[in-house]
Order: structure tokens, then sequence, then C-alpha cells
């Protein structure tokens, strides 16, 4: 599936939750401080199971994580600090005006950004992209890209 190396994308079938974890736990291996996720995907597609399972591999007890749709971003601590964003409940992208994204994107962790399409100008310029798609009951297709290149790898 995902190797260190970086790969121009990814598409696999999810039968489960646990599958969905499983992925996200590899493709972890993939980020670094600084990088900017967009998961899109329809409600119930599976964005917060991923988060759960990336979470994981950082560090970051699955327990604790939750959908933060009605506080648009929850903080994880873990081996690198995670930004978990919902904007599901956005209603103009002029809303995000006051805060401060570029204290997230780009800086010391990891931001996941679920409804992305709701980012409008604030879209970042670079970022990897986790699409869901139901494709059964409990079956999802994930496909993982990489549309723009992410930051690179500091030398340090």
């Amino acid at each position: 599936m995902l190797k260190k190396k970086l790969i121009p994308k990814v598409s696999l079938i999810s039968n489960s939750e646990e599958e969905t974890k499983l992925c996200a736990q590899r493709f972890a291996g993939q980020l670094k401080a600084g990088d900017i996720v967009l998961l899109q995907g329809d409600l119930g597609a599976g964005k917060t199971t991923f988060v759960k399972g990336l979470g994981s591999a950082l560090k970051v007890s699955s327990k604790k994580i939750v959908s933060p749709t009605f506080v648009l971003m929850n903080y994880y601590k873990g081996k690198l600090p995670i930004y978990h964003f919902d904007l599901y409940r956005l209603g103009n992208p002029k809303e995000l005006d006051s805060l401060d994204f570029d204290d997230y994107f780009y800086g010391e962790g990891i931001s996941l950004i679920e409804w992305p399409e709701r980012l409008g100008e604030h879209k970042p310029k670079k970022y990897y992209l986790v699409e869901f798609q139901h494709k059964g009951e409990h079956q999802r297709q994930i496909c993982i890209s990489c549309p723009s290149k992410p930051q690179p790898r500091s030398s340090h």
C-alpha cells in the first residue's frame, strides 16, 4: 500500500472502520510538521474515522478524537500536534477571516481539514487530498493524492 516514498495517487477499497484506520496509519508515515491534509467526502463517509487512525499513528488515543463540528477545530497533542478542522457548519468562507490559519497551516503540526471546499480563498497552495466515496453500507473507496506538492522535508 503506502510506502515512505511519496506516491502521487493511491486508491483503495475499505470494507470496515478498522481498514480505514489502518489506511490512515500507513499514510501518517508520509506526514511531517507543516503538512495539510484535505479530507473530502459526504457525511458518514469516513473522514473522522480516518483522522482517528492517523491520530493513533501519531500517538493520540482514538477515543480523544471526535468531529469538531461544533467548535470548528480540535487540537490533539501527540508525536506531532494535530489541528483537526471541520468546516461543515461554516456558512461563508469570510467567517474564516477572523481565524489565524497561518498559525496552524505550515506550522509545527499537521492540519486535517474536513469539508475543505468551504475554505474558499483560504485553501492552501500545498496539501494532500484524501477523498472518500460510499460504495456500500460499510464499504468506502479512499483516494489519496497530492495535487499540489507538500512542503519539502526538513534536513534537520
